[in-house]
């Protein structure tokens, strides 16, 4: 089974994306802040993660930036799921190391066909 790990401030989020993934057959982990997500995705090495930006603490920028420069989790790759839509937003994620970037309220659809092609990678 595919593991996602979730990295979001938002119980509601958090919520929404774990009945999603569950629905469609993953397996979903679940963190509250970037810290807890960099300390989770080194653990339980998932398949996936879809990382928020505006934490509390490590951001989701630092935490990506972390783990992608980190050779135990480099290899994970992450999907950013955010409220901030601007091109450098977009732009200065994917410089962190996130492989693709969508823009909250998430589009199920779009979300799925992302982690489908991030995954087929």
């Amino acid at each position: 089974m595919t593991t996602i790990l979730i990295v979001d401030d938002s119980p509601t989020e958090t919520h929404i994306l774990k009945t999603l993934l569950e629905k469609e057959g993953y397996i979903a982990l679940l963190a509250g802040d970037g810290a807890e997500g960099v300390e989770k995705a080194r653990r339980a090495k998932p398949d996936l993660i879809l990382m928020d930006v505006v934490m509390p603490g490590l951001n989701g920028f630092q935490a990506t930036r972390q783990l992608s420069r980190d050779p135990e989790t480099a290899g994970i790759p992450v999907i950013m799921v955010t409220t901030k839509d601007q091109e450098t937003d977009k732009a200065w994620g994917k410089r962190q190391g996130a492989k693709e970037y969508v823009v909250k309220p998430v589009a199920a659809k779009e979300l799925l066909s992302k982690i489908t092609s991030v995954l087929a990678n």
